[in-house]
């Protein structure tokens, strides 16, 4: 009965990495890395979704917007097991499009634009953060593993 309810909660089930790298060009739009499982028990995974997410922020205090956008997505569908005390590695390809503001068009526009769109963009307090997210649908449980890693793109 307690081994049911903890396979069901996923407790001492699938862990799950992200293995990356911390620094990506921006040109090349493509991260390449690995997911690396780990499981305390036998388990079966049906698929791994990976996400690159930009978190874009900007303004101030009360008036501050947060929005976060996915640049770019990838599921990887064939069927995963693992044995228990196994750690396996699953490499991937991530293809992202970056997403441009009507500032970043004009700052990309012409050279004298640059420095005005570049101030406005401090007086604005804009910002932009990624991650990469990754969750394993894992057979048998209700809550599935996640795993997240920051990265920046230059």
């Amino acid at each position: 009965m307690f081994g049911k309810l903890k396979n069901i909660l996923g407790i001492e089930g699938v862990k799950l990495s992200i293995v990356a790298p911390a620094v990506v060009e921006k040109k090349y739009g493509l991260i390449k890395g690995k997911i690396q499982l780990e499981s305390l028990s036998d388990q079966t995974i049906s698929n791994i979704r990976l996400k690159l997410i930009e978190k874009y922020a900007r303004g101030r205090k009360e008036s501050r917007l947060i929005d976060e956008y996915v640049l770019g997505e990838v599921l990887l569908k064939e069927p995963i097991l693992i044995d228990k005390d196994e750690t396996k590695s699953i490499p991937f390809e991530l293809s992202y499009k970056m997403l441009n503001s009507e500032m970043d068009d004009m700052e990309s526009s012409n050279i004298f634009s640059k420095g005005l769109v570049k101030m406005a963009k401090y007086f604005k307090n804009v910002n932009s953060s990624f991650r990469l997210e990754a969750t394993a649908s894992v057979s048998g449980t209700k809550l599935s593993p996640t795993s997240s890693q920051v990265i920046l793109i230059k």
